[in-house]
């Protein structure tokens, strides 16, 4: 342990890698040879010199509270394979006696770092300010009260074209679909897009790719319409409905959710984070476990194609720091505050219960947002067992989780069946219970976390 807290595990660092190829190059450079003048302070600030290709070695520096990283090499990567190397060097001279990154405790990090460690501060100080001019309200209420009257209206417009073209399709029926081609649904979705609501956009592109999605497709279409129907139904009655489910439209629809509720200061666990992309944006998830407040949170992050989203947080570690959440029925989602603590072990499994237990959850949660793909759920004393083993059924080409108990089992979700997640929790039991976080939704379970009897180690599963 250092001033600076306990440090991480090679894992835990590995994990912040936008890439497998960023893991492997920060890896190799993971020894003492390329680096010097490597530093941390009791700040959680990590710095070093890496020589590379050219003259002058690439500056590097890490600030472990956000987690934030600087370096002066052209990649776009964040973090990138000096920042992984570094933190990977550091982390391993936590169980090491040789010293490579000096230790400074309470004094001063080089120029070249402080210089972005001291902006960082002051970046901080300002979105705080005007976080507080924001809380006061707009410049001119009735300026954005129009705004928001016309784009309603143009919502309102779209979605009535898109029952009409639901219409259409119910009465041409669903065999007609597999004629007509894409071409259709991606006029449609522009239509969504002129109309301001890109969540119907979304949701229409989905359906257009349907046809092409294997045997049992127009069962899956059907579904994916009524719920389509229903979000259309949500906005056009949109001033019937509860507070928060006129939210939760809203936010389907497309328009911003604002994070307006109670900051909630805890220490967080990181259970999970993961990357998702549409080949345009990359959309990072990162679960997070209240430890006094008992709540679950999630964090969102958007980046680019060929960029990496913030923030990036160890999984393992807990962090302090303030969640403000969402509105909305049954909403999760929630902004990360500016100032995070040096993440710290101590991440003990949430509190969690049996597969029928998960599958109820998810339940009451539909009754909150019809719409959600899936809940967040801890299930303990599960083993993973093939698909049917467990109670004789099933085509035996699937994975379950099953109650050590034998009461009923959960099946894991068709997309995590060939990622390699699954063989390392298939691993971890060993044929016995384990305590296994993921998503339950109507796929089936994805489990992202995994915890052996006993044992506070967080396993990554993604």
């Amino acid at each position: 342990m250092d001033e600076a807290g306990v440090r991480w595990t090679a894992d835990q660092v590995l994990a912040l890698a936008p890439d497998d190829a960023s893991r492997k190059a920060g890896v190799r450079l993971s020894a003492a040879g390329p680096w010097s003048d490597a530093g941390s302070s009791g700040e959680g600030a990590v710095w070093g010199l890496c020589k590379g290709s050219g003259k002058k070695p690439y500056q590097t520096v890490i600030d472990t509270k956000g987690p934030a990283y600087k370096c002066s090499c052209p990649s776009r990567k964040f973090p990138c394979k000096h920042a992984l190397g570094l933190l990977l060097l550091w982390a391993a001279e936590g169980v090491s006696a040789v010293r490579t990154v000096a230790d400074v405790g309470d004094g001063q990090a080089p120029d070249w770092a402080e210089e972005w460690l001291g902006g960082r501060r002051k970046r901080s100080e300002e979105r705080k300010e005007k976080a507080k001019d924001e809380a006061a309200g707009p410049a001119d209420p009735e300026a954005a009260r129009r705004r928001a009257e016309r784009r309603a209206a143009r919502i309102t417009g779209g979605a009535r074209e898109l029952e009409q073209r639901l219409t259409d399709l119910l009465r041409g029926g669903l065999a007609a679909v597999e004629q007509s081609g894409y071409g259709l649904w991606e006029e449609t979705a522009a239509r969504m897009v002129d109309a301001q609501a890109p969540g119907l956009a979304a949701r229409v592109r989905e359906l257009g790719s349907i046809p092409g999605s294997g045997a049992g497709w127009p069962v899956r279409l059907l579904e994916e319409s009524a719920l389509l129907h229903l979000l259309d139904l949500g906005w056009l009655g949109i001033d019937r409905l509860p507070a928060p489910l006129a939210t939760t439209v809203r936010t389907r629809v497309g328009l911003p959710s604002p994070a307006d509720g109670p900051p909630v200061k805890d220490h967080w666990l990181v259970l999970a984070q993961y990357d998702t992309s549409d080949g345009k944006i990359t959309t990072r998830r990162i679960w997070l476990y209240g430890r006094e407040s008992g709540r679950t949170a999630l964090v969102l992050g958007f980046g680019a194609a060929g960029r990496s989203p913030q923030p990036a947080l160890p999984v393992g570690l807990v962090i302090e720091a303030e969640l403000t959440p969402h509105a909305g029925a049954g909403q999760l989602r929630a902004d990360l505050g500016e100032e995070v603590g040096i993440p710290e072990p101590g991440g003990t499994p949430p509190p969690g219960g049996t597969t029928m237990a998960g599958v109820e959850a998810y339940g009451a949660a539909l009754r909150e947002d019809p719409w959600l793909e899936s809940w967040p759920v801890t299930l303990t004393d599960v083993i993973p067992v093939p698909d049917g083993a467990a109670a004789g059924y099933g085509n035996g080409n699937g994975w379950q989780l099953a109650d050590a108990a034998g009461e009923s089992a959960l099946p894991i979700a068709p997309a995590s069946l060939a990622r390699p997640g699954l063989w390392k929790l298939v691993a971890l039991s060993g044929g016995g219970p384990v305590t296994v976080f993921g998503e339950c939704g109507h796929r089936g379970f994805t489990p992202l976390a995994a915890w052996s009897p006993g044992s506070a180690e967080t396993v990554r599963l993604t």
